[in-house]
Parts: structure tokens; sequence; C-alpha cells
């Protein structure tokens, strides 16, 4: 049996440390900001966090970009020259069409190399989601499992990926196409912090609104208290763009709601999802049914 090595991209916010840990590749989205390009690979290599959140709170506007077939060819590519194969999980087809690239990627590495296997699940979950899910996918291989066990456990998981996040404003969704203008002009009107989750389908939903930022995080609390089944084994990781002191708050909450501080990680939003979602987003992710 081939070794395998598990693959995922940039939109799987992490701490910087837990990334090391899994000791999984990433395939770097790239962004543009001010006429500079940076790609991100869940570390600040290309740029610290806080820089960008700084230039998008004085107006500057980032896009990212998709990555195409050949950029994953050229990643893929020297894993199964080593005899590796490769299972890689990636962002939400419904946020991005980033999944059909990977496959399409692959097929380039197989017409080389018809012995090696590459199998791409679209992970249908983003940011801490992604993340949270990451976490657990290898926590699974290495509990020994192979690689099309793995695959089918996680298309069987995926689906019990929870996202729960607010942000400050509706504005960059909508900038970024993933909200309507009506909905995101409602936001505003209100003064609200909308709350949004990822659907089944890996699409992103508005579910609620809250009146300011405690009762939106309090909302995320007793969604977690609601899905999160047994609260002292539940292990979360809540996101922030570059608003900690909420983060390290929403921490407390999870634990005097019964869940224990060693399971919970904090872990920055990094740019790519950023420039989505703009500063101030804060989000708590969590897998159940395992």
């Amino acid at each position: 049996m081939r070794d395998y090595i598990v693959i995922s991209d940039s939109t799987a916010d992490l701490p910087i440390a837990v990334v090391k840990e899994l000791e999984v590749p990433i395939v770097p989205f790239s962004y543009s900001i001010e006429e500079q390009v940076y790609e991100y690979y869940l570390d600040e290599r290309d740029g610290d966090i806080g820089s960008f959140y700084e230039r998008l709170r004085k107006g500057a506007m980032p896009v990212t970009s998709q990555i195409n077939p050949a950029m994953y060819q050229d990643f893929f590519e020297p894993y199964v020259k080593e005899g590796k194969d490769v299972l890689y999980i990636s962002f939400s087809s419904g946020l991005s069409g980033s999944y059909q690239s990977s496959m399409l990627g692959a097929d380039m590495v197989l017409d080389k190399y018809p012995e090696a296997k590459i199998v791409c699940v679209d992970s249908r979950s983003a940011a801490v989601g992604q993340g949270a899910f990451l976490y657990e996918i290898v926590r699974k291989k290495r509990e020994g499992l192979d690689l099309d066990a793995l695959a089918e456990w996680v298309k069987q998981t995926r689906g019990h990926v929870h996202h729960w996040f607010m942000v400050e404003d509706l504005f960059h969704l909508k900038r970024g196409g993933r909200v309507s203008t009506v909905e995101a002009m409602v936001g505003s009107a209100l003064k609200i912090k909308p709350i949004l989750s990822v659907d089944e389908e890996g699409k992103l939903v508005i579910r609620s609104k809250a009146r300011g930022t405690n009762k939106a995080m309090e909302y995320l609390i007793a969604k977690t208290v609601e899905e999160g089944g047994d609260l002292s084994t539940l292990r979360a990781v809540i996101g922030h763009a570059d608003c900690i002191e909420k983060a390290e708050k929403l921490k407390q909450m999870a634990v005097d709601a019964g869940m224990q501080a060693d399971n919970l990680m904090i872990a920055p939003i990094g740019p790519i999802i950023g420039t989505h979602v703009g500063s101030g987003m804060l989000a708590i992710a969590f897998v159940t049914n395992m």
C-alpha cells in the first residue's frame, strides 16, 4: 500500500502553530491589495495578518484569486513523484471554483503517473469550519485509516461541520458577491450584527441578526450549546478577524457554558477569508457525529 499525504488550502483557518503540528501542506490562495499580490499559506511568510486588516480599515479593497488547475498540478506532482498518494481537502465548492480546479489539476498529474491516486474531496466548509474539520481529519489519519477509508469518512462527516459567525456589517460579503445587495442594505439600515452559517451545500446563509456585539456572541454560544452535544468533550475553533479581545471573551463564554479551555483554539482569520468578511468578524466552528 502506498503512503499518502493530506493536503488542504489556505482558507482552512487554524493557529499557525497547529498548522505546523498537523504537517499538512497548504496550497496557497493569492490576494491582491493596493496593486501588490501576496500568497497566503496559513502563516505570515508573505506579510503579517494585522497589517492586512489595518490596510482594510483604511479603505483598501483587496481581491482574491482562485487556484487554477496548473497550480494544483504543480503542487500535487512532487508528492506523487516521491511515491505518495494524495488526499486533498478543498475549500467549499459553494464558495469557490477551486474544488473543480483541483480535480482538473489532479487529472493532469494522473495522466503522467497513472499508478498514483489523488482524491479531491469538497469539504463544503470554510475558514475555522474548514480548519476544525482539517484538524479532525488529521486525527483520523493518525489513527491509521487508509486513503479510501479517510476520504469516505470526510464525505460522511462534512455535513456535521458547524459554522457560526458574526460580521460587523455585510459590506465586504456584498462586494464579493456572497450576499445580495438587498441583504446588505437591510443589515446596514438596522445597525445590526448579521449572523451567518454555512449550509449543507457549503454556501453562506444569513441565519439571524443581533443588536450589538454582546448579543451576537451570546447567539454563537447558544448555537454551540444547541448543536455541540457533550460540551465537556467538544473541540472547537474560535476565529477572529483582528479582534483578539472579542475572541478571548467568546472563549471564556464557551468555558462558562461547559466546554474545556484546552479544547478551544483561537485562530486568526487570514486575508483570503478576511477579504470577504472584513475586520471584526468572530466565529466558532466544530465537528459533531464523529
